[in-house]
């Protein structure tokens, strides 16, 4: 947090490449790596889709944390750390980190434990690989071979997903950063972040009046900007699929359902807009990818871990945003259909 009270995110401390570079410390191996993610966190689950859309899921193991928050040291009436943690199915239903709403279970039937060292939670996995940082955030990529983190920085660990399994792949001709878009994907990946992405983090967790105004009016502008854009081309930059739309879609699918209540993000909907909606619907029907989605969980995070923000974790019923994505969607109409298709038939 800034003195001016606007919201200042922490760059990743942990940025190792996976390489098939002869010499790589960590080179592209089957079944070498491991993800920990959460279905609520949109950093994280740009991993979990580009694992699903490159067909790496025999490849690249994956756990999924609890969506709430807990205390990591619960023993430790000095440490104030709260964070993320594992399933454990024998566990007590729990309460938000000052004791208050629930009651919410220990585990889920899509969450588990952790499979490596047993971590109660995501804390552990940072402590256990020498973190300094003091930053425990989703996702990790993590090397089960030299028992390390090899990046937590989602933008980065995307891109090797994409480009260093491709031997390994059951869709390695899905190129989500092809050559000839790289530029258009750098110009809108370095407005779209701040003002959208981060943009949502800081109307949230502003904390004066001018921390918020100035953050909402820029992401009332790139809103607006990206309804525009698509008016005119399929994509985000250009008419193929890539990585900056994976970076786009996770906030869009959050925005109606959480960030417009929760972190005041209410000049705009995603439901409201009609370009936006049916470029969500497409996406979300991609094969594969409705199934990295967990709204239940994803809202619950969001409602149930900020005890400053909503005290008792009541979560709104919302709008029922999945139920639209599933409509028909009319994106064929401004371009050529792209290799990740629907079904046989395109949905329009």
């Amino acid at each position: 947090m800034s003195t001016d009270g606007s919201f200042k995110r922490v760059d990743a401390a942990w940025r190792n490449k996976i390489s098939k570079e002869p010499g790589s410390m960590f080179p592209p191996e089957k079944g070498r790596y491991h993800l920990y993610v959460a279905y609520a966190c949109p950093w994280a689950h740009r991993t979990l889709m580009t694992r699903a859309i490159k067909g790496l899921e025999d490849i690249i193991s994956v756990t999924v944390v609890m969506p709430v928050w807990q205390k990591t040291k619960p023993d430790d009436p000095i440490d104030r750390h709260n964070g993320w943690v594992f399933a454990n199915k024998s566990g007590k239903a729990l309460k938000n980190t000052a004791g208050l709403g629930g009651p919410f279970p220990a585990s889920y039937p899509s969450n588990e434990a952790d499979p490596i060292f047993n971590a109660k939670s995501v804390r552990e996995i940072y402590e256990i690989s020498g973190d300094k940082d003091g930053k425990y955030t989703v996702p990790i990529l993590f090397d089960k071979k030299s028992q390390t983190i090899v990046s937590n920085e989602s933008s980065e660990i995307i891109q090797m997903l994409n480009s260093q399994f491709d031997e390994y792949a059951t869709s390695p001709d899905i190129d989500l950063e092809p050559q000839d878009l790289r530029e258009a994907m750098q110009s809108v990946d370095s407005w779209i972040y701040p003002n959208l992405n981060n943009g949502v983090y800081r109307c949230g967790f502003a904390k004066t009046q001018e921390a918020y105004n100035a953050a909402i009016d820029d992401l009332t502008a790139a809103f607006d900007r990206v309804e525009e854009i698509l008016s005119r081309q399929r994509f985000i930059a250009g008419d193929q699929f890539t990585l900056s739309d994976i970076r786009l879609f996770v906030t869009l699918l959050r925005f109606d359902e959480v960030y417009v209540v929760y972190f005041k993000t209410n000049t705009r909907s995603v439901a409201n807009s009609p370009n936006l909606l049916n470029y969500c619907r497409e996406i979300y029907q991609m094969p594969g990818v409705a199934e990295t989605v967990d709204m239940h969980q994803i809202k619950e995070h969001y409602f149930c871990s900020h005890p400053d923000l909503n005290k008792l974790s009541i979560v709104p019923r919302g709008p029922d945003f999945e139920r639209m994505l599933n409509e028909r969607h009319n994106r064929g109409a401004l371009g050529k259909r792209p290799k990740i298709s629907v079904s046989d038939e395109e949905k329009d």
